[in-house]
Parts: structure tokens; C-alpha cells; sequence
């Protein structure tokens, strides 16, 4: 699959709000030299007549509703959920879990057995994807495919990857040529999404002091519109090779200092809806990126009262000022010490009530209960089982425009 089927996404979704409007991080393998912070600058649904043929839009959309349908209200709870697998593991465990979670996308742990060996793991996972545990859609199987510090499949027919701080320093389009050569191993591994690029902009002198981008060099520099082109390029290479790629943390996690992953109450206090900073997240979404992920930390100048990933004023602010139709997915939600106070069940429900559509978990034990209350309350409640539905009919635009759906 190439580029033009992975940027179906955001057609799919303008042509469905028509159609159907009646309805992390992680460390890993392979290290890098260090370098130079990049501050180069660079600039960075149709409807059809009465009696045309179908656009491929509509057929898209004709797919989507016709694989919503099929599902159960289980299996659609579970098309919200990654959860975090180890992949030297065989089926059995995930066998047992998509038995009784429907879970629709998978991600796999630091794993250094090489692209054939995952090959033969991957092929086992999606032959899970039954008709009786997922209505027939297949996995999106993701892994953590940044460069540098985070690259967590290694072994043979894996290239180590350079940081992205490195790759921020070489031009568009040797990142992007790049890009497509990572996206055919992680292909040949099975591998059909790559939680990167990282699109947050770290101010220039201040990397030693932001714990979770730029201590680890994860980000491509200091300029936002350079920034902005890198990841576009990256968005674009992976898709070329038939990756699709989730663009994170928004927004922004270069200004915090705290890690997430490892302490609570991380704040931004600068951060602004209008923020320049934000444009790197803004030329990803124009470059087709079909998923956006967003950040476990608090922004006080955008909403002091929640964490962003629980936040409709973030959400609004990445639909409605960004223009952003695709998959919103959350940070680790599993075991993310940012979130360690609240309860399982709530983090996932409070984040789908405030508009996100994907709940991460890097482990199996907390996606259960998150996915547990979630069907609970979606069987108490029409109006939140209806926010399940619009959920999960975006996974499955997404889905669809990755060949995962059975139409």
C-alpha cells in the first residue's frame, strides 16, 4: 500500500460527517552520535452528481459503515483500544485477551529478533483478527520507530536509526527517502504503524532540561517550520512504504521538563493555542498524517484544568483550529505515572468523552479494566455509546484507508 491509500483519511472523514450524520515513548535499540541542533528554516470530501460512478471517497466510506455495522458494541469498544504486547511472545496470550476484549490494535515492545522472526509473530496476530473477535478488521500493529534512543524493533533487517535531532539536520527529501527505506522493514516485520515522528518543538538551549524530547534528542530541532517539513517528510516516506504514523505529543511537549511517563503534574505554562510552536503539528496534518497524539501534561494558558489528554478544549483546539479529522490517540494512559492517581476505567472514558478516539496502553492489565468500563458505561449511556460509535468509525476510516477492513 502507498501513499494515496494512507492519505485517504481525512477525505474519508469529511465524506462520512456527510454520509453518516445520521448516526509514547519508550526506550529501546540502536543509539546515535550526537549532534548539532538543527535550526535550519524551511518553508514548509467531494460529492458526486446523481448517477456518477462512486468516488473512491464514497466507496471508502460505504466500506467503513457497512464494517461499523458488523461489529458488536464489544468489538467496537475494543477498536479504540492499543495495547502494549511483547513480541518474542506466541498468540496465546493475545489469543485469550482479543477473545475477551476485542482489542483492535496492537503494539509491540522492545523486541531485538529481527524483521523475520516479527514477521512470523505479526502474521500469527493478525490471524487473530476473526470475524468473532474483531468483526474481521485487522490489526493495526504498531511499534515505537522514532530513531536514536527510541527504536525498539532491532535485530536483523533493521538499519539502526539515527535520532531525529540527526535526521532534523539532513534535507526533506534524503528524511523522507530514509523514512521509506524504515517503513519496508517495519513492513517486512508485519509492522503497519509507526508511533513517530515526534513533532514537538524544543526551544533552542534548553534540551538538557526537558526530560522527555529533547534530553533524548527526539525532536528535529528548534524551528518549528523546519521541524514541521522534517516531519512532513517522515509522514510522507513511511507512507510511501505503507506506514502509517502518528504525530505526537500534542501540543507540544518541548517547554515541559518533567517526563510524563515518570512524574505527575507536568506543566506548561507558556504553551497558547495560537502558539508558533504549534505549527510543526499543523504541517504534519496538511502532509496527511492520519493520527495525532496527545500529550498526559497540563497547559495552563490552554486548559489549566485537566491534563491534555482529557482536555474538549484540547481536542476543539486540534479539530476545529487545526482542522483535524483523523485519529486522535492518547499517550500511555496504562502506566504513565502522570495518570497513576486516577482510575483505570476513568482515564479511558474521560478521555473518549473529551473527543479522543484511541486509548494507549503499553501493558495488557490496565487496557482490560479501561476497556471493561468502557463498555459498561457504553451500555448505560446512548449518548456515550454514540461518542463509541464516532470513535470508532474514525479508527476504522483509518483502517479502511490501510486495507484493514474486510470490504
Amino acid at each position: 500500500m502507498g501513499r494515496s491509500r494512507l492519505r485517504q483519511v481525512a477525505a474519508c472523514a469529511a465524506v462520512l460527517a456527510c454520509a453518516l450524520t445520521a448516526g509514547c515513548s519508550g526506550g529501546g535499540a540502536g543509539g546515535s552520535a550526537a549532534s548539532a541542533r538543527p535550526a535550519v528554516t524551511a518553508s514548509n470530501g467531494t460529492g458526486a452528481a446523481a448517477g456518477d460512478p462512486p468516488t473512491t471517497g464514497t466507496v471508502a466510506a460505504a466500506c467503513v459503515a457497512q464494517a461499523l455495522g458488523n461489529l458488536t458494541l464489544a468489538q467496537r469498544v475494543g477498536q479504540l483500544f492499543l495495547v502494549g504486547v511483547d513480541g518474542d511472545i506466541a498468540g496465546s496470550q493475545i489469543e485469550a485477551a482479543e477473545q475477551a476484549y476485542h482489542f483492535g490494535s496492537l503494539l509491540l515492545n522492545v523486541s531485538s529478533a529481527g524483521t523475520a522472526a516479527l514477521a512470523a509473530r505479526t502474521a500469527v496476530m493478525q490471524s487473530l483478527a476473526s470475524r468473532s473477535d474483531t468483526g474481521g478488521v485487522k490489526f493495526f500493529i504498531a511499534a515505537n520507530q522514532e530513531g536514536g534512543k527510541i527504536q525498539q524493533l532491532a535485530g536483523p533487517g533493521f538499519a539502526t536509526m539515527p535520532s531525529a535531532l540527526e535526521q532534523g539536520g539532513w534535507t526533506a527529501d534524503t528524511l523522507k527517502q530514509s523514512a521509506t527505506g524504515w517503513g519496508t522493514e517495519l513492513r517486512a516485520a508485519g509492522v503497519n504503524l509507526d508511533l513517530a515522528p515526534v513533532m514537538d518543538v524544543v526551544p533552542a538551549g534548553t534540551a538538557a532540561s526537558n526530560a522527555p524530547i529533547g534530553a533524548l534528542d527526539r525532536d528535529f530541532g528548534s524551528d518549528p517550520a523546519s521541524d514541521g517539513a522534517h516531519g512532513a517528510a517522515f509522514i510522507q516516506g513511511m507512507a510511501d512504504a505503507g506506514v502509517a504514523t502518528v504525530a505526537k505529543h500534542f501540543p507540544g511537549l518541548g517547554r515541559v521538563t518533567g517526563n510524563t511517563d515518570f512524574a505527575a503534574d507536568v506543566v506548561d505554562n507558556v504553551t497558547t493555542a495560537g502558539d508558533p510552536g504549534l505549527n510543526s503539528f499543523r504541517t504534519a496534518i496538511g502532509a496527511g498524517v492520519p493520527m495525532v497524539m496527545v500529550a498526559l501534561a497540563t497547559y495552563t494558558r490552554i486548559d489549566a484544568s485537566r491534563l491534555a489528554v482529557f482536555s474538549p478544549v484540547v481536542m476543539r483546539l486540534l479539530r476545529d483550529q487545526f482542522g483535524f479529522g483523523g485519529v486522535i490517540a492518547s499517550d500511555d494512559l496504562g502506566e504513565a505515572q502522570a495518570v497513576s492517581t486516577i482510575p483505570e476505567g476513568t482515564r479511558a472514558i474521560d478521555f473518549l468523552t473529551a473527543g479522543g478516539d484511541l486509548v494507549t496502553s503499553q501493558t495488557l492489565g490496565p487496557a482490560q479494566q479501561m476497556a471493561a468500563a468502557v463498555l459498561t458505561k457504553a451500555k448505560a449511556s446512548a449518548a456515550f455509546r454514540a461518542t463509541v460509535d464516532d470513535a470508532a468509525r474514525r479508527v476504522l476510516t483509518a483502517k479502511q484507508a490501510a486495507g484493514l477492513l474486510p470490504c
